[in-house]
């Protein structure tokens, strides 16, 4: 079965665009799981489904949106087995998606997307950035929102979900899990006169519950946190949400966040059995997206993240979407040493290489790790301000960077650590990225053997199209497979 989206942005062409923008244009058409082109050779032993989530409506009713973050999400769905390969995408029907398409105009303002009503209250979700597995079900998320249920089988939707009975507002699009304890973790913010994060816990088995909230400093965003066996770990930017104006519908919450260097960065460990007893540090001024890993020695605890000097990056990101960047990416990963007894972080650059995307082996999260899994930038794309052009591998006892440099043609996502049965190591496994290639303008899945990754991918499953550009996703191991009668209809 296949159902049409709205027209595409046409193919980049000439010098304007560069070919790999072509990672941001409408998504042409949703499908079912169909067979797809594998070439080279798959890993037999490699056996699951790959979900990744990203923006995949750049425009609404012919204009397009101002920020990248504002997209309309689908899922997109790799399944893997006994090497060959199927795949699916669908859009997450949202009910704000539902609503404006019903009435024929836009209803809601967006992040960084002004609409006929702006308010806090009428932000769109549009459930564009990860998603979590959970108990055998499949949601869609936006830390704007509250979680929305797919099918895991065909991608449908199903609805928005408070996990909850009460305290939900919104649900963070990075969920951690612990493995000691059996339990996912994640948190929600909640902006106003009383800025509060809520702390939640999902059991692998029993109900979701509400684990406390936190009062914080200011109204600022955080779009991600580490956990370890014992601790959530929060690093809070001096951030500050214009509240007054944003409710008021002067300008886009993008807009409204103002960068205030003088009150540094609110660190907030937590203790995972006595919230109410969590640490609080203030440190210098600094901004980041997104978290590898955290582990403990004692009273201190390491947390890799990619550190940004300021929230430039914001606009970084929106000009990504457009197909053009002004500037080298300026995020390069660092160690946030956290001494509980002194009460301080000691920052630590790590690589010289500007990245995002930081990942790490699922068996070493929350424990100390070797290596970290990054997207990255190499010299030369950063000096003809191309977007990151690196796979790559950094060992952190020997600090070297293993990479496989893609084409200039060619857009990566994340790419997401799958581990052998075996698992002999925390590089003994495969690396997954969906791939836009701007010459044949169709999206592949690369899979690489993350100790050979120089060497280049072992396999490039091609999807019949262009896929929008995904932000992050999940691996479900096993499973069905799509039986070879809904292949064959595609």
């Amino acid at each position: 079965m296949e159902s049409s989206t709205r027209s595409a942005i046409p193919s980049p062409a000439g010098e304007a665009r560069a070919r790999w923008s072509g990672a941001f244009q409408d998504l042409r058409r949703e499908h079912d799981f169909l067979r797809l082109e594998v070439e080279g050779r798959l890993p037999p032993e490699l056996d699951g489904t790959l979900f990744r989530n990203g923006p995949a409506l750049l425009t609404r009713f012919g204009e397009p949106y101002g920020h990248l973050f504002d997209g309309d999400g689908a899922v997109v769905a790799v399944r893997l087995s006994g090497g060959a390969a199927w795949g699916a995408v669908r859009l997450v029907q949202t009910r704000h998606l539902l609503e404006e398409q019903k009435a024929g105009r836009a209803l809601f303002a967006s992040y960084g997307t002004p609409g006929p009503v702006r308010s806090l209250a009428r932000l769109r979700n549009p459930a564009n950035t990860s998603v979590l597995l959970w108990q055998g079900r499949l949601f869609a998320l936006n830390e704007g929102g509250l979680p929305v249920e797919l099918s895991a089988t065909d991608l449908s939707t199903v609805g928005e979900r408070s996990l909850v009975d009460f305290g939900m507002r919104t649900f963070s699009a990075h969920p951690r899990r612990v493995v000691e304890r059996g339990a996912t973790y994640n948190f929600g913010m909640r902006w106003g006169a009383r800025p509060t994060i809520d702390l939640f816990e999902l059991p692998d088995s029993g109900p979701a519950r509400r684990l406390g909230s936190l009062r914080i400093a200011g109204n600022s965003l955080v779009h991600d946190f580490a956990a370890t066996p014992r601790h959530l770990i929060f690093l809070i930017p001096p951030l500050r949400l214009a509240l007054i104006p944003t409710l008021l519908g002067h300008s886009t919450f993008s807009r409204n966040l103002h960068w205030h260097p003088e009150e540094g960065t609110e660190v907030l460990v937590v203790p995972i059995d006595e919230p109410q007893r969590a640490h609080r540090i203030r440190t210098e001024p600094f901004f980041q997206w997104h978290l590898a890993n955290a582990f403990e020695q004692g009273d201190t605890l390491c947390v890799d993240l990619v550190r940004y000097p300021d929230f430039s990056t914001n606009r970084w990101v929106r000009d990504l979407g457009g197909g053009r960047i002004a500037e080298p990416m300026d995020g390069k990963l660092h160690r946030a040493t956290i001494d509980l007894r002194r009460g301080d972080l000691l920052l630590q650059q790590l690589s010289p290489l500007g990245c995002e995307f930081p990942q790490v082996a699922p068996q070493v999260v929350g424990r100390e790790h070797r290596f970290v899994y990054l997207l990255a930038q190499s010299p030369t794309a950063a000096a003809n301000l191309d977007p990151p052009d690196l796979i790559a591998r950094l060992d952190l006892e020997t600090r070297e960077v293993h990479r496989f440099k893609l084409d200039a043609h060619q857009l990566a996502s994340e790419a997401m650590f799958v581990a052998s049965r075996e698992a002999r190591g925390e590089d003994c496994g495969l690396l997954l990225s969906l791939v836009y290639d701007g010459m044949r303008d169709a999206s592949f899945l690369a899979v690489f053997d993350a100790r050979t990754l120089g060497d280049g991918p072992l396999a490039r499953v091609w999807f019949p199209q262009p896929l929008p550009f995904t932000f992050h996703g999940a691996w479900r191991p096993g499973g069905s497979r799509p039986t070879d009668l809904a292949a064959s209809r595609h």
